[in-house]
């Protein structure tokens, strides 16, 4: 910063003849190689000693003999060297995405009130309700990953479809009608649904009644709280057993994640995070709101709390270990509270004979192995260690 300005233009031309070296080696001979290094010595040994003269004589020398050496080699200029920077930087992250730390935002209510699925709250009900100033919208969403929505209809609008369109860690769904329009709202298909307007719209729909929206009627007023964003630790299980209580997180790779009509929102998805709770060669039975791991009751704290059925920091109660409800797709095994499952453990068949259990800490609205059976070993992908956001959601730091 107090640099003066000749020696940080005499370091940055020795930054240049450096790189120079390194990406052109392959096509210098080794006299020019030998020529510059020389000229560099000479440029380092002026900075050194504060000769001015002797810094702009050597700087000449080296730029000189760099051109000289390659006939159609230009030095890159600061934008150039801002994008290589700028593109190491990506390929480094990438790296670290793919072999160390995975962020994972969580979608949808299936581990609260442990971490936080994103969830959708009306405000349509509150006569004349707009959105707050721009500043306290900004900080609610920096604190507590809020954001606000004020959607209404322009005119009579009749709905077409309704899909998830969710990418990367960004949850939304989009809602088109008839006349070629589209919203789009910042959750998960399961939460948009559940919004009180947009699930009357959808009832008119089923029974043909039209419009689905009048003019002036509002799609979805109110708020979205963002889902927790956690760090999952991709080197742990390379090194360690999974153990049972921890929270982690399984591709869905020949898992059919069919379930109830109530829980298909959470079908195919390529990711989920869950409550490990079986490990190869447990057995393991639900007596609600217990869960029983080999004959007795699992003694693990995160599983304890479950069961316990008490609240939160938050005052949202868990819900105990719950068989599960409805109508699935395919048959539950846990249809009977006597029905019990052994995992299989047999590493010498290969990964696919080592199983574990998953299931959500919001027992009755989870789409877990309750329906579709058993993880296997090679759908691991770590356990959740952090949650880096929202910081008000209760859950910021290490998760337990």
């Amino acid at each position: 910063m107090f640099k003066p300005r000749w020696k940080k233009e005499a370091q940055l031309l020795l930054k240049g003849a450096k790189k120079f070296l390194h990406y052109k080696r392959d096509l210098l001979a080794q006299d020019r190689i030998d020529e510059i290094e020389s000229r560099r010595a000479d440029l380092k040994a002026a900075i050194k000693a504060k000769d001015l003269d002797a810094v702009k004589e050597a700087s000449k020398q080296v730029r000189n003999t760099c051109e000289k050496s390659l006939a159609h080699y230009r030095q890159p200029d600061w934008l150039q060297e801002n994008i290589e920077v700028f593109w190491v930087a990506i390929v480094v992250a990438l790296g670290i995405r793919a072999y160390f730390l995975q962020p994972f935002r969580i979608p949808t209510g299936s581990m609260q009130p442990s971490l936080n699925g994103i969830v959708a709250t009306s405000m349509h009900e509150d006569e004349g309700w707009e959105k707050p100033w721009i500043g306290k919208r900004a900080l609610d969403f920096v604190l507590s990953g809020r954001s606000y929505e004020n959607e209404l209809a322009k005119k009579d609008l009749n709905i077409r479809d309704i899909k998830d369109a969710s990418f990367f860690l960004f949850s939304r769904t989009k809602i088109f009608f008839d006349d070629g329009s589209d919203v789009v709202i910042g959750s998960p298909l399961n939460e948009a649904v559940s919004i009180k307007t947009i699930a009357r719209a959808l009832e008119r729909s089923r029974k043909g009644i039209t419009p689905h929206f009048k003019e002036g009627d509002p799609i979805f007023q109110g708020y979205l709280t963002s889902g927790d964003l956690v760090l999952v630790d991709k080197v742990s299980y390379h090194f360690r057993q999974p153990k049972r209580g921890e929270s982690f997180v399984f591709d869905t790779r020949d898992i059919k994640t069919g379930g109830p009509a109530s829980l298909s929102s959470q079908d195919g998805g390529t990711h989920y995070i869950k409550r490990l709770v079986g490990v190869p060669g447990d057995e393991i039975q639900i007596k609600q709101p217990e869960l029983w791991v080999n004959g007795s009751i699992a003694q693990e704290e995160t599983i304890q709390r479950v069961m316990a059925m008490k609240p939160d920091s938050k005052g949202t109660h868990y819900t105990g270990y719950t068989n599960p409800t409805g109508s699935p797709k395919q048959p539950s095994e846990f249809r009977s509270a006597k029905f019990s499952v052994r995992l299989e453990d047999n590493p010498e068949k290969g990964n696919n004979y080592r199983e574990f259990f998953a299931l959500g800490d919001n027992s009755p609205s989870s789409l877990d192995s309750r329906y579709w059976g058993s993880v296997k070993q090679y759908n691991l992908v770590g356990p959740a260690f952090l949650s880096l956001w929202p910081f008000t959601s209760g859950h910021w730091g290490f998760i337990k």
